[in-house]
């Protein structure tokens, strides 16, 4: 099948794009995945209860819903969605080619397209701890940013887990809400810049616990109430009274697909044009945190599809009048 526009991740990055792509007429076709990065179609969204701050829901909404919204809203403008992942791509061909998963065979048929969205994200490094499974997204999250605000989090002691910039900055965002946030880090110091570190260690609603891993979460069965600490030198075991656990040990971007035929930074996001979406390969176009490692947001990641739509429309019309100019040379 051939489509002017194929979107990989199916985001509030890929529906914006797929959003703008249909109202532009070139009617896009997006792949959602199908557990695709180990989370359900609509991507790292899907995983968050309570929305609070995506402009134009004042009560609120949780995540799948949201995601449910942008699907119809895509659907409703013509996006022919696809339920199935991508499992590789040749992006040096013309037209550009995608293979399905279940359509990964050198002899099988590719879908191709002239403009490729990549929006398939990056997923929250997780641990896996005991009780991670039960108590997920009902005390325990990934995001301090999307999820520190909810009632349940609000003058309640909470636990972050990391050791880097990224622990430091959501621990002091924490204590907006918090009564008091503890980092757990593995080691005896901060993996993160001087001035990050410094700012949590003397912020008098943190205590930094070091050398010491968070080996399992507890609670009533359906909320969060305390983890358990074991200290990295001795093995010592400890419960410390929580409602909250934050991790904060970075984000793999989902681009294994690629197979390295697009330029990353250092920890794997996708280079673009800076002010745009444009990848070192023309046609090709990356939208949403799957090269945003510093806002990772809902509402940044649709802006972000916007722009990948807009930048996608703009190189068809220039393909297009490209087309029409050797049609014309080939006549005289």
């Amino acid at each position: 099948m051939h489509s002017k526009v194929i979107i990989i991740g199916s985001g509030p990055a890929g529906h914006t794009a797929a959003i703008y792509a249909a109202r532009a007429n070139l009617s896009p076709v997006m792949f959602e995945g199908m557990m695709a990065g180990g989370v359900a179609p609509g991507g790292q969204l899907t995983t968050t209860t309570e929305v609070e701050n995506f402009p134009g829901f004042p009560e609120g909404i949780t995540g799948s819903e949201l995601t449910d919204k942008l699907r119809e809203q895509s659907t409703r403008f013509g996006t022919d969605i696809i339920t199935e992942t991508i499992s590789r791509v040749d992006l040096a061909a013309r037209p550009i080619k995608v293979w399905r998963e279940d359509a990964d065979g050198d002899n099988d048929a590719p879908d191709t397209c002239d403009a490729l969205i990549v929006a398939t994200g990056a997923t929250a490094k997780r641990l896996h701890i005991a009780g991670e499974d039960e108590y997920w997204q009902r005390g325990m999250s990934a995001c301090a940013v999307c999820d520190g605000a909810a009632p349940i989090f609000r003058n309640k002691p909470l636990v972050v887990i990391g050791g880097g910039d990224s622990a430091c900055e959501e621990a002091t965002f924490l204590t907006k809400y918090a009564s008091h946030v503890y980092i757990a880090v593995r080691r005896d110091a901060f993996r993160a810049s001087n001035i990050m570190a410094k700012r949590a260690a003397n912020h008098p609603k943190i205590t930094v616990l070091w050398n010491t891993h968070v080996a399992e979460a507890k609670g009533n069965g359906s909320q969060l109430t305390h983890v358990v600490l074991q200290d990295a030198k001795s093995g010592e075991k400890r419960d410390l009274e929580v409602s909250g656990l934050f991790y904060a040990i970075g984000h793999t971007p989902n681009t294994a697909f690629l197979s390295g035929q697009l330029d990353t930074d250092e920890t794997g996001y996708l280079l673009v044009k800076p002010g745009s979406t444009i990848t070192k390969i023309r046609g090709v176009f990356a939208a949403g945190d799957v090269h945003d490692k510093q806002y990772r947001q809902a509402i940044t990641a649709a802006g972000s599809g916007c722009m990948a739509a807009l930048d996608a429309e703009k190189y068809l019309e220039e393909l297009e009048a490209e087309e029409q100019e050797k049609a014309a040379a080939g006549k005289l």
